[in-house]
């Protein structure tokens, strides 16, 4: 149902600039959006959204801004609507096959206190960085064959198809419980999750329906319930050390959860656990390459590499936005919000903003501080992010070494989408060490 945001003398977003945030395909065009954000912080930073076929949203551009809205979970809630951004006639085919909700997943992105703070405790401590840190051996392992398969290719490879999608899915899948023969179908199912607006990612049998991104979406969740419950019920039976049976086992209140929620936490890591992670990964390696002189800094010295990997994570923001709904009146940079009206954090432009970043557009593996927001912040900040900083920090520690240069070889293809999402395609030349 649409939300009334009625003009009054609240800010307007210009019909073009608010299409192009809006809009999936923008994001496969990093000028064209960062543009459009650059002009939103500059002119109006929080500003009111109305594009045809959408509900009428706040969009929130300022790294301050987001902050405030993430920190306050009570005040910001996640599930009372939709959690990403879908056009109406995409939400109005979730209702209708979910009996009147849009909370289509059970994951903590669809969760709100004080059940939030429940699901996400029974994983907390397994995702700490105490624990994290004695995962390292084993990692490094795993990145030390991902290099060995890269020097393998004769000087030219796809940076993305052919090693930083596998790296991390391999990790992740290694510690979650699933079987190595079964990756593949993991991969392709998060690239059907995550890209249910691009094309190249729609199944053929969806791709002409006005509402194939719904469509698509429920239908690789369903396809990953029906995996998962096969191995859950498995790990309930036979409880191994991972965190799958971690999860399988799991109980609130004495409780075991409930087969929804439990497929919404595998469906998480399950996608989210690499898909992000490869994306930063690229995008380390093309920082480096549009910007040259973090090659230089960082082969000289590799105690570098620990700010090469939080660069690439601010620099590539994985995640291009969550929605939050007022749970009553408040007020945001002087701007009156009412309650239930939606707002759409932008985490890209946040982590470009001109306060908070010297030269933010730049790529510099020496940025310090660097306070970036792509992990989130507040209650809802993501779990995993130690163990995706731990890979990629390992995975560069491997390769950087055996590389004496790198460069493009083509240009990067980015995924259609305004949710989650990266490279696509990386093509590069290197010569080998």
């Amino acid at each position: 149902m649409a939300t009334s945001l009625d003009a009054d003398t609240r800010p307007i977003i210009p019909d073009d600039i608010a299409r192009i945030v809006i809009a999936p395909k923008s994001y496969t065009d990093d000028a064209t959006i960062y543009r459009a954000f650059k002009w939103l912080r500059e002119h109006m930073p929080l500003g009111i959204a109305q594009v045809p076929g959408y509900d009428p949203l706040w969009i929130v551009t300022r790294h301050a801004d987001i902050r405030e809205i993430e920190r306050n979970a009570k005040l910001f809630h996640n599930a009372d609507h939709n959690p990403v951004l879908n056009d109406q006639a995409s939400d109005a085919f979730t209702r209708e096959i979910t009996g009147g909700t849009t909370r289509l997943l059970s994951s903590l992105t669809y969760m709100d206190p004080p059940e939030h703070a429940s699901y996400r405790m029974l994983t907390a401590n397994w995702f700490l960085p105490g624990k994290i840190s004695k995962l390292e051996e084993q990692i490094r392992v795993l990145a030390r064959q991902s290099v060995d398969n890269l020097l393998s290719f004769d000087g030219e490879c796809d940076f993305v198809r052919d090693f930083a999608l596998h790296y991390p899915l391999r990790v992740i899948m290694t510690l979650f419980g699933v079987p190595p023969e079964d990756e593949p179908k993991m991969l392709k199912l998060t690239q059907e999750f995550f890209g249910v607006h691009d094309p190249e990612e729609q199944r053929p049998e969806m791709a002409a329906d006005p509402v194939v991104a719904a469509k698509q979406w429920a239908a690789s969740i369903e396809d990953f319930y029906a995996y998962f419950d096969k191995l859950s019920a498995q790990r309930r039976e036979q409880p191994t050390d991972d965190l799958l049976s971690l999860i399988a086992n799991s109980r609130i209140n004495g409780v075991p959860i409930p087969r929804d929620e439990a497929n919404g936490y595998y469906v998480a890591i399950a996608t989210a656990g690499h898909d992000t992670t490869s994306s930063s990964t690229a995008g380390g390696l093309h920082g480096m390459m549009v910007y040259p002189e973090n090659w230089a800094k960082v082969k000289a010295d590799p105690g570098l590499i620990p700010g090469l990997v939080d660069e690439a994570i601010r620099w590539t923001s994985p995640v291009k936005h969550f929605m939050r709904n007022a749970t009553a009146d408040t007020q945001v940079r002087g701007m009156d919000i009412r309650s239930m009206e939606r707002l759409m954090i932008c985490y890209p432009s946040g982590n470009r903003d001109e306060d908070v970043f010297t030269d933010a557009d730049r790529f510099d593996i020496t940025r310090s501080p660097n306070p970036h927001i792509a992990f989130g912040f507040g209650p809802h900040m993501c779990l995993g992010q130690h163990l995706a900083k731990l890979e990629m920090r390992i995975l560069f520690e491997e390769l950087l070494p055996h590389l004496q240069s790198v460069e493009m070889a083509g240009d990067p293809r980015l995924v259609e989408t305004n949710f989650v999402g990266g490279y696509k395609a990386l093509p590069i030349r290197f010569k080998k060490v």
